[in-house]
């Protein structure tokens, strides 16, 4: 058997807009094609690969729509994930960014001294700034912040989630997909 691994297909809405640009809305082809036939999704695009069954031939969806529409959430769940992405990667105390140095989730006013696990009050810090900080506040440590944290938004997320586009893009995924980078570099 032929391994179809890397034929993922490219998940949008029913509005034709990708359901998460960071991740990446893709589904593995298994996915897809149980989605087609259930109808649940219409394809948009396909890769030249075919699979067949002895009653069945269908060529791998390589983008898909939803026919219902997902509403997008207001207000982003509170994750690890999602404060890194809202802190678009880097260190919110000195400005590196990931992979240069790990990072880390810091309490602004640290949880010994009352601070809470919030938007307001986390952020991304490097390993060596989130030691430097300590349990102290960042004005105790001589630190300052770069932005102040808040919660964001569903499309603030996106939108920083665009700026960094995943490593492989079919071109049919293209007319999709919009980053603040050259697609054509892909």
């Amino acid at each position: 058997m032929v391994a179809f691994d890397n034929h993922p297909a490219l998940v949008l809405n029913a509005d034709f807009r990708p359901l998460s640009y960071f991740p990446l809305s893709l589904w593995s082809w298994q996915d897809a094609i149980r989605a087609v036939v259930s109808d649940r999704v219409s394809v948009v695009s396909e890769y030249d690969r075919e699979i067949r069954s002895p009653t069945f031939t269908m060529r791998l969806p390589s983008v898909i729509s939803l026919k219902e529409y997902v509403p997008t959430t207001r207000r982003p769940a509170f994750t690890r994930f999602n404060v890194f992405l809202r802190d678009r990667f880097s260190c919110q105390y000195c400005g590196h960014s990931f992979p240069t140095h790990e990072l880390t989730f810091d309490h602004v006013v640290p949880r010994s001294r009352g601070g809470r696990t919030t938007w307001d009050n986390v952020v991304t810090a490097c390993s060596p700034c989130n030691l430097r900080k300590g349990c102290r506040s960042a004005r105790a440590a001589g630190m300052t912040l770069l932005a102040r944290p808040e919660q964001p938004s569903t499309f603030r997320l996106q939108v920083n989630g665009r700026s960094f586009p995943p490593n492989y893009l079919h071109q049919s995924w293209r007319d999709y997909l919009y980053w603040d980078t050259e697609l054509e570099q892909f």
